[in-house]
């Protein structure tokens, strides 16, 4: 006597879905999932600062950066006043000691020698501002 799959005894395939092997394949990650879960926690508890951004965003606000101009002659001009290097300095000085400091944004002429306006850079970094960049046109396509 021989055993048959099928209960129709027709010989045509069975059309039921074999679950074993999922239930496996499931069983497998579970495992997996229940042994790395304990893992993921951190054993040393530790309280992290809050961030007070709300505050930040103000004192940002309140500042307005200093525009230094540098003509192609080499002339500086503080927020479109001209000023010479000697006031410069100490203008720059002053600003340095303020809290929170301003920011220096550094316009250079097309042909401003470069050593113009290195020198201007170099004069607000040994006054102590820590924050000198400069402003740019995008270049335009033709």
């Amino acid at each position: 006597m021989a055993f048959s799959a099928n209960d129709s005894g027709s010989g045509a395939p069975k059309a039921d879905i074999n679950v074993v092997p999922l239930v496996d394949v499931l069983l497998v990650l579970l495992i997996i999932f229940m042994v790395t879960a304990p893992l993921m926690s951190h054993k040393i508890e530790v309280k992290l600062p809050e961030a007070n951004l709300d505050s930040v965003d103000d004192a940002k606000n309140k500042v307005q950066p200093i525009t230094l101009a540098i003509t192609e002659d080499g002339a500086v001009y503080w927020n479109d006043q001209a000023v010479t290097p000697n006031v410069l300095e100490s203008q720059l000085a002053v600003e340095a000691q303020k809290t929170p400091q301003p920011a220096v944004n550094i316009r250079g002429d097309k042909t401003t020698r470069y050593q113009a306006i290195k020198d201007v850079v170099n004069m607000a970094q040994a006054q102590g501002m820590r924050k000198v960049g400069f402003v740019a046109t995008k270049e335009q396509n033709h």
